[in-house]
């Protein structure tokens, strides 16, 4: 199939998810934390600051909903008062989202009015859509075509790259944070995007070349992530530095990647410090900012280190297996648990870079474990761990090429996934509750992958077990 590794492949691909992004946006804010995200974008389009006083989205006046443009769900009377995720500081609210993806969203929207689109006050729906689909209608695409390239590199046959990506992009709980403004898909973008830059920087320095334009282009997006959630993003930093490094084995090309991540990561904290005074820390993480009249988050707050050791090492688990765990929401990446160790130990292409990335991983998974408790909020799985996704496919890929009996267990976790994404993608990602037909697929995941691992355990025994590649035993 000459299309398959065609140039453009990627591009169509990425094409086709951002339409599909763009048909599914939802043109209202559907909960607090994406009326925050627009609060913060629309006070910086119509008013030049981040504070959010006299946001539509703050307190949408009565008649937007009367007139049939609604700033949040016209379905959900608790939303008419406004977003509760908010700051208070000095006397003015603030949104609690991370602030600097908010700069370019605010100047692409300006752009955009002069090309005849509405001020958000006046047609918020119009923004609210907009918003969306610049955000995470961006953020899916670039994903998905950078998830077709990393399945080329991992060797996958175009037939099964189709299968593996169209699990990715349809069997995850990726289509429902399409809905709704959100950081988290935006993020994964991200990351799969420094995903194939690591690995064109490792196949250079394979040449013996530096790839000075992958290496500024790594650290510029690395630092953009890092900005795109304080918790798991900061730890991506020293895993692409440490892997450029290991590649390259040269000073240079990881302090110049290191100057690439500063630009964004001083943004960031520049303006934390200008709204709030401190450098450092995250706004959200200060108690005095969060204690306004009738916040109802004073006992949730993330960045609090528990003392409950128990209680906390049990949610800490939850997170990945529970009512709204990660893997349990997204079943491919079961197999990738199970199976994945048998390929990482294996010497191959690119598995410093699938290592690095897979540590990073951990590390947020064990962050957000020992600093919260309260999954994420009320979200679809574990907003969180959204950009996880991007590694763990990578992962998954490397066990479809290396250990094809896994095929099956693989295609059947997929099929199941797909029901359970389509009813987390009609309700959006932001729910309180466990997503409708949730236990009947999870419990359906587990039998059906069973009866797969029996068959095929049946059908030939030593499949159960990969065989050892030629470089293993070259070196037995």
């Amino acid at each position: 199939m000459r299309w398959a590794d065609h140039g453009a492949t990627a591009w169509v691909l990425a094409a086709v998810a951002f339409a599909v992004a763009a048909a599914g946006a939802r043109p209202f804010a559907s909960a607090w934390n994406d009326g925050s995200r627009l609060a913060s974008v629309e006070s910086l389009v119509a008013r030049d600051t981040f504070c959010i006083d006299g946001s539509v989205f703050l307190a949408p006046p009565p008649e937007l909903f009367d007139r049939g443009t609604p700033p949040y769900d016209p379905d959900n009377a608790l939303l008419r008062r406004g977003t509760l995720d908010k700051l208070l500081i000095d006397g003015r609210y603030y949104s609690d989202k991370p602030p600097l993806v908010s700069v370019p969203l605010a100047g692409a929207y300006r752009a955009l009015m002069y090309c005849g689109l509405p001020k958000p006050s006046e047609r918020p729906d119009v923004f609210a859509w907009v918003i969306t689909v610049l955000l995470c209608g961006t953020g899916y695409a670039v994903a998905v075509g950078c998830m077709w390239n990393i399945g080329t590199r991992a060797g996958l046959s175009p037939v099964w790259r189709l299968v593996w990506l169209g699990a990715f992009a349809l069997a995850t709980v990726l289509p429902a944070y399409t809905r709704s403004a959100n950081n988290h898909l935006a993020q994964l973008g991200a990351v799969a995007l420094v995903c194939v830059l690591l690995c064109r920087i490792a196949d250079a320095a394979r040449d013996g070349r530096t790839a000075w334009g992958s290496l500024l282009a790594a650290g510029f997006v690395t630092g953009f992530a890092y900005n795109l959630d304080f918790g798991v993003g900061p730890a991506l930093v020293p895993a692409v530095l440490l892997v450029v490094a290991v590649r390259t084995r040269r000073i240079l090309p990881v302090v110049a990647c290191g100057f690439a991540v500063l630009p964004c990561v001083i943004a960031g904290h520049a303006i934390n410090f200008a709204i709030g005074g401190d450098w450092l820390k995250p706004l959200n993480m200060h108690p005095e900012y969060l204690a306004w009249p009738g916040n109802p988050f004073d006992t949730t707050m993330t960045g609090v280190v528990r003392t409950r050791y128990v209680a906390q090492f049990t949610y800490t688990l939850d997170l990945l297996f529970g009512k709204k765990g990660f893997l349990t929401h997204n079943p491919p990446l079961m197999l990738a648990l199970a199976a994945g160790a048998l390929v990482l130990r294996r010497a191959g292409r690119h598995r410093v870079e699938l290592l690095a990335l897979l540590a990073w991983c951990v590390i947020g998974w064990l962050m957000y474990g020992v600093l919260s408790k309260n999954h994420g909020g009320g979200c679809v799985s574990i907003r969180w761990f959204v950009p996880f996704l991007a590694p763990g496919f990578w992962l998954l890929a490397k066990v479809l090429v290396e250990s094809p009996e896994f095929r099956r267990d693989f295609a059947a976790l997929a099929a199941c996934g797909v029901p359970l994404a389509a009813s987390a993608w009609l309700i959006g990602p932001w729910w309180g509750r466990v997503v409708p037909g949730y236990w009947w697929v999870f419990g359906t995941s587990l039998v059906a992958w069973a009866l797969v691992r029996w068959h095929t355990t049946r059908e030939a025994p030593m499949l159960a077990f990969p065989a050892p590649c030629e470089a293993e035993k070259r070196a037995a």
